[in-house]
C-alpha cells in the first residue's frame, strides 16, 4: 500500500487521530499500521542499542528502510550490532554519515569539539545527516520510550514531528524495561553487548560511561538528548 499525498495540514491531523486511536495498541500493530500506511515513504530509524523495533519489523516487511547514524564516534560493539542486524535479520540498512569525518571536523573546528560543545557535534554528527537521510519520507518510527527520561514522557504512540514536518510512530513508548527484557528473551533479540557490561544507555563512545539508564550519557553535563527526539 502507497502512502496518500497529504498537505502538512492533513499529517497533523492524522498523527493527532491515530496517536489517540492507537494508544494502547501493542508495540507490533502500530509498527504494521505504520509500514502499512505509509510504505514506501517510511523508514525506522535505530541506534543499535537494543533492536526490538528492528525485530518487530523483520516480521512484518524486511524490505522497509532502516536508518542507522553512523557517527564516527561508535563503539566497535554498536557498529557490530549493526552489522548482525544486517546479517541475521535480512533488513535493508542504511548507514548514514555525516558530511565530514572526524578527520576533517576536527581539522574544522578544532580537535574533540564533543568535549567542548557536545550540542555542535550532535548537530554535526547526528541532527543534520538525520534530516538529510529522512527527507525521501512522509513518516519515521524510533524506538524511543517514555521511562527513558523526563523530556520523552509525554512522547505519543503516533504524533506530529514539527520540526522535520512528518508523522513520527513511536510503538514502544508505553513500554518499560520488563515488557523490552521480556520480549528480548522471548525472541533472542540482538543486543548491543555494552547493556550487558554496565551501560544502561549506548550512545557514542567518547560521550557514553557505564551508569544506569541515560546517567552514562554525556556525564558531568546538563545535557541530556542529543537533539534527535527533541
Amino acid at each position: 500500500m502507497t502512502c496518500l499525498d497529504l498537505t502538512s495540514m492533513a499529517a497533523r491531523e492524522l498523527a493527532e487521530r491515530a496517536g489517540d486511536e492507537l494508544e494502547g495498541a501493542p508495540p507490533l500493530e502500530v509498527l504494521r499500521w505504520a509500514i502499512d500506511r505509509f510504505t514506501p515513504r517510511f523508514a525506522i530509524t535505530a541506534s543499535m542499542q537494543d533492536t526490538v523495533i528492528l525485530h518487530m519489523s523483520s516480521r512484518i516487511d524486511h524490505d522497509v528502510p532502516v536508518v542507522f547514524l553512523d557517527t564516527g564516534y561508535h563503539f566497535a560493539e554498536t557498529i557490530g550490532t549493526a552489522d548482525a542486524v544486517e546479517s541475521v535479520y535480512g533488513l535493508n540498512l542504511l548507514r548514514v554519515r555525516p558530511q565530514l569525518t572526524v578527520a576533517e571536523q576536527d581539522a574544522t573546528y578544532g580537535k574533540d569539539l564533543f568535549a567542548r560543545d557536545p550540542d555542535a557535534c550532535c548537530r554535526m554528527r547526528k541532527v543534520r545527516p538525520l534530516e538529510s537521510a529522512l527527507r525521501s519520507y512522509d513518516a519515521y518510527a524510533s524506538g524511543i520510550r517514555r521511562d527513558e527520561s523526563d523530556s520523552r514522557a509525554t512522547a505519543r504512540v503516533v504524533e506530529w514531528d514539527d520540526k522535520r514536518g512528518k508523522i513520527k510512530i513511536n510503538p514502544l513508548v508505553a513500554w518499560g524495561q520488563d515488557e523490552i527484557d521480556e520480549y528480548i528473551e522471548a525472541n533472542g533479540v540482538l543486543v548491543n553487548p555494552l547493556l550487558t557490561d554496565g551501560y544502561g544507555s549506548v550512545g557514542c563512545a567518547p560521550c557514553t560511561r557505564p551508569g544506569s539508564g541515560r546517567d552514562g550519557r554525556w556525564a558531568g553535563s546538563s545535557k541530556v538528548e542529543c537533539g534527535l527526539h527533541v
